[in-house]
């Protein structure tokens, strides 16, 4: 038998059930891997209280974690029990001891990153990876703006266009994220409650504003963001934490100076197993030579996965959380 957290009904973190299971041999195409480490994300409370929608109840939790290949199922090659593997996207059920999932989910995971590190960080880096290597291609010397600069994901964003020596203004809420971005190598920091943030941009761009802009706030900060993009510039609303923008009036991107705006996901670039682990494999290579650290500020038992998802929830969390099964 085997540990798994799962949900029979929508709620706050007390509706998460810890229940033992046997553990499925894996169907066809998919593979059964033995959880190491596995990562926790905000994403995960809205599947569990209902703003997205489970494929049924009672459900699994999470989509992100490392481990060893136990078994494979008919049809898989490339891959044998006992490889190191890590995923961040798929089926919903990581938050369990064993997890069955499709093999073109998989990553392969070097010896030299750990399995915590790989829970912790996959996600985050591959949304990083897609949105500073693929959405744009940030180049050194370029100057952007990006919002949350000291989350998760702004976090890394930092320090990835640091080694490729852009020029990243992180947004923050606070002096303690502004100095905790700059450390992580920001090149500058607006703190946004008590700067006005287009005003900034445009004296630390020399009244030129930003060809890129990054944007996972969302319903809050749209106009603000629209207001910090060079002409003809790239608006990249890749996320919804304040709400999601609606009723947009695609005359306001003429009257700003004719920008573009995208909403990208990662299933869109990651969209084949060859692209996934090219992915993977760049942002492995820049953890392996120290361009980026990943930062574990927490670890909890699987059991606990409630009171961790109550933490994150009220913030009292930094940087990346991981369960350990």
């Amino acid at each position: 038998m085997a540990t798994r957290i799962q949900f029979s009904r929508h709620g706050g973190p007390e509706v998460l059930e810890q229940v033992d299971v046997e553990p499925l041999a894996p169907a066809p195409g998919e593979v059964l891997v033995r959880n190491h480490a596995v990562g926790l994300n905000f994403i995960d409370t809205y599947f569990r209280d209902g703003l997205y929608t489970p494929p049924s109840l009672p459900s699994g939790l999470g989509t992100e974690g490392a481990g060893v290949i136990e078994a494979i199922g008919e049809g898989v090659s490339g891959w044998q029990p006992g490889d190191r593997v890590a995923y961040a996207t798929g089926p919903l059920g990581a938050y369990a001891e064993y997890h069955n999932l499709p093999a073109r989910h998989l990553v392969r995971l070097p010896e030299a990153i750990g399995f915590e590190q790989a829970a912790a960080v996959l996600l985050k880096g591959l949304t990083v990876q897609y949105l500073l290597r693929q959405t744009h291609r940030l180049e050194a010397g370029q100057t952007v703006l990006f919002h949350a600069a000291a989350g998760g994901v702004g976090s890394i964003a930092c320090q990835w266009a640091r080694a490729l020596g852009a020029r990243l203004i992180g947004v923050v809420g606070s002096a303690e994220k502004a100095e905790r971005a700059q450390a992580l190598g920001a090149w500058a920091t607006i703190d946004s409650s008590r700067e006005d943030v287009v005003q900034r941009v445009l004296e630390l761009t020399e009244g030129r504003k930003c060809p890129v802009v990054y944007d996972s706030v969302g319903k809050n900060t749209w106009e603000t963001s629209l207001d910090c993009v060079a002409p003809r510039g790239l608006l990249v609303s890749f996320g919804n934490a304040s709400g999601a923008v609606t009723g947009v009036n695609l005359g306001i991107l003429a009257q700003k100076g004719s920008l573009f705006v995208t909403r990208p996901t990662l299933a869109s670039y990651a969209d084949s197993p060859a692209r996934l682990q090219g992915m993977a494999d760049e942002l492995f290579e820049l953890i392996a030579s120290g361009a980026i650290e990943v930062e574990i500020g927490q670890r909890f038992a699987l059991a606990e996965a409630a009171e961790a998802q109550r933490r994150l929830a009220a913030r009292q969390t930094t940087s990346s959380t991981v369960l350990l099964p």
